[in-house]
């Protein structure tokens, strides 16, 4: 290309964007601007298995120092401009799954919960919307499973009145993780600030539903196909899935990784949530060596919406590709 082409070709796309970004008048606009998202919801199959992924939304705050407590915050920041993202901020994403097995219909983790959604003017707290919009009421759910007790994990299970979402669901929770955060000498020992906050919230969102609880062990199915594995680092009882039917299969890995273009392709780096740094590496490690080499199909609690992917190796680290989108459930 001349470079008289490249500047006719640079000079029409300025007078197109120009165009486009000009003022429409009234009499012109085909439609009032919607000014919101459409409903947050997903749905693919697993075998015989409908999963409904309804996001609980997305978070963006400044990133600071703390937020990855082994590597120089130039790094960070690095790492996220090269995944096109601000490199002074991040953004979470909650997405929690609906199983429906058939016989039974199981949520998987719960979001911040109704309250948030006055809170956060909307950011957080969508799950349950969402939900409705995707035809799933709350009181047909007969089983809810908790990953772990983080406030997006759990906070869910409580609406605006601290009062049941899911009525007539079972409550199943990790036994390591249970036993943990309900542990009053635990409690007594932990260090201010966050993990006092957690022990609180914990308690707060258990009590009000009267410590209704199943405990439920590693390696032993929930449910026929659901199976609760060992992925501890990120909290004491930190549960991951392996959803099997048929010959499909599906990790949900809870929260492994968080953010993935900072801990999938530096899964050395540890976060400040993280409660055993060390673990929570190793972890990461092994799920993901797991992942790269079974070709496992993987949902991510905190992957960018709707958070179906595969993981493959890339670097020192690894890369999460996301699944095209699908018309056909």
């Amino acid at each position: 290309m001349s470079e008289l082409d490249r500047r006719s070709m640079l000079k029409g796309a300025a007078a197109a964007g120009a165009a486009a970004l000009a003022p429409v008048s009234a009499s012109q606009a085909a439609a009032p601007r919607a000014g919101q998202q459409a409903p947050g919801f997903y749905r693919y199959r697993v075998g015989a298995v409908e999963v409904t992924v309804a996001t609980d939304g997305a978070r963006s705050f400044p990133l600071t120092e703390s937020y990855v407590v082994n590597a120089p915050i130039e790094e960070v920041r690095k790492a996220l401009q090269q995944a096109y993202l601000p490199p002074n901020r991040m953004i979470h994403h909650y997405a929690p799954l609906v199983l429906n097995i058939g016989p039974q219909l199981i949520v998987i983790d719960t979001g911040f919960g109704p309250a948030a959604l006055k809170e956060t003017r909307g950011e957080l707290g969508q799950f349950t919307n969402n939900l409705a919009a995707a035809g799933i009421d709350p009181k047909n759910v007969d089983i809810v499973v908790i990953s772990h007790f983080h406030p997006d994990h759990v906070n869910g299970l409580l609406d605006a009145e601290n009062k049941s979402v899911y009525p007539n669901a079972e409550i199943l929770v990790p036994a390591e993780e249970w036993s943990f955060w309900m542990d009053d000498g635990e409690m007594s020992r932990a260090p201010k600030g966050r993990m006092q906050e957690l022990f609180a919230n914990n308690r707060r969102v258990f009590d009000a539903l009267g410590r209704k609880v199943r405990p439920y062990e590693w390696n032993k199915e929930i449910v026929s196909g659901l199976m609760p594995i060992p992925t501890a680092g990120h909290s004491i009882g930190h549960t991951s899935f392996i959803l099997s039917s048929g010959m499909s299969q599906l990790f949900i890995q809870s929260d492994v990784t968080n953010h993935p273009d900072l801990f999938a392709r530096h899964p050395d780096w540890a976060a400040f949530f993280d409660q055993d740094p060390t673990a929570a590496v190793n972890t990461r490690r092994e799920i993901y060596e797991m992942l790269v080499t079974t070709r496992m199909l993987v949902q991510g609690f905190h992957y960018p919406f709707p958070g179906l992917a595969h993981v493959e190796a890339a670097e020192e680290g690894y890369r999460v590709v996301p699944m095209p989108w699908s018309p056909r459930i």
